[in-house]
């Protein structure tokens, strides 16, 4: 098992720092953060930069790069800001089903604007009664004529009220039958008659938004149907291994952030005549932060190998989801208490780390699913 990098991936890695240490310093993050602002320019760059083209085939436009380059990615972005990440993840994960399920028209379509950054993509699953619990969706298509039409709500769609966004849906086509057998994938712009959105009051993560959304009759024509009619299942099962290493891989790069900020905090602030960090009750919790961190890096980097070598990894995937988001939350909570009464304050980055770590642990399979998962491949009959 080789974790060595390429030459060519330790200059991806320098790029992407380079390139958010540019577009989103400390004063642009804290802005975005307070004024719930998307960051549209910083889209952009990426764009630019060929972040976005990266894991697509170099057929459709893309760069062809490996589940690895896109952890990197990954933690590198989200080493800046978690809800960044988001958005970022967001756009990718959508058009990666477009590229394995579409037809070749919506690849046509959809996969050049994506890429160049003129289109942005939200994944559109959750309702108030259907957030793990996948089959207990009401949201619905029916057939009317040449067209579909669209009922239901959808709760917690990240980045669906960005401009130009083009939401993925997930839905019922045939309530009759299993929702592995009657959910399908719609594509519909934010923008469509009957969509009604709303920006959601959430904790943290709120430049990237979270959305409400109700559709009311709204017109779904055939070319907007990804995978077929009622093939909805096979695309989300297509994507949730590289999005789920993805996710890990972002909790990593945010949760090496509240490491060195605290650890940074710890050497310049002084009581009692000296550096906090020179007592052994701080100086042994910043040990344990980078210890877990590492620990739930070599848990990512080890699932990332096993599936760019071509290796079954579920297991491994959810193990590194679980224990990589677990560990945001935990370090976010130790580095509000190094901070002390500077954490708690508006003005410091520690705030966000610690409102934005708490939803880690529930977005891309909360971590009690995860653990029903890991345990169920130790051949465990978990109900």
């Amino acid at each position: 098992m080789d974790f060595s990098f390429s030459e060519e991936q330790r200059l991806l890695r320098e790029s992407v720092r380079t390139l958010m240490d540019r577009h989103a310093p400390p004063d642009m993050v804290a802005r975005h953060d307070r004024e719930r602002l998307y960051p549209y320019e910083l889209h952009k760059a990426w764009a630019e930069a060929g972040l976005i083209a990266l894991p697509f085939s170099e057929k459709h436009g893309g760069l062809g790069g490996s589940v690895i380059d896109m952890a990197i990615v990954a933690e590198e972005i989200a080493y800046t800001n978690a809800d960044f990440f988001m958005a970022y993840a967001g756009n990718v994960f959508c058009g990666l089903n477009i590229e394995r399920k579409g037809t070749e028209e919506q690849k046509a379509e959809f996969l050049p604007r994506l890429i160049t950054g003129d289109l942005r993509m939200a994944i559109c699953i959750s309702e108030a009664d259907a957030g793990s619990d996948v089959g207990a969706m009401r949201t619905v298509a029916r057939k009317d004529g040449d067209v579909w039409r669209v009922n239901g709500h959808k709760l917690w769609c990240t980045g669906a009220g960005a401009k130009n966004t083009l939401l993925n849906v997930y839905l019922k086509t045939d309530t009759t039958v299993h929702h592995s057998k009657g959910m399908s994938l719609f594509l519909i712009d934010n923008d469509a008659p009957g969509v009604d959105m709303r920006k959601l009051d959430m904790l943290g993560r709120g430049a990237t938004g979270t959305y409400e959304i109700r559709f009311d009759e709204v017109a779904v024509t055939p070319d907007r149907i990804v995978g077929g009619v009622n093939g909805g299942w096979d695309c989300i099962l297509a994507g949730l291994q590289v999005e789920r290493i993805t996710s890990a891989a972002g909790n990593c790069g945010a949760a090496r952030a509240v490491v060195d900020l605290a650890a940074n905090y710890a050497r310049e602030r002084k009581q009692f005549g000296r550096p906090i960090g020179s007592n052994q009750a701080i100086a042994h919790m910043l040990a344990d932060m980078r210890t877990e961190v590492e620990a739930a890096r070599m848990l990512m980097w080890r699932a990332a190998w096993k599936v760019a070598q071509g290796e079954e990894a579920l297991a491994d995937i959810s193990m590194a989801k679980l224990y990589s988001s677990e560990t945001y939350v935990k370090v976010a909570n130790m580095g509000m208490q190094i901070f002390g009464a500077y954490g708690y304050s508006m003005e410091f980055p520690m705030q966000r780390h610690y409102r934005d770590a708490r939803s880690a642990t529930i977005a891309a399979g909360s971590s009690q699913m995860l653990r029903n998962l890991i345990a169920r491949s130790m051949g465990l009959k978990v109900q």
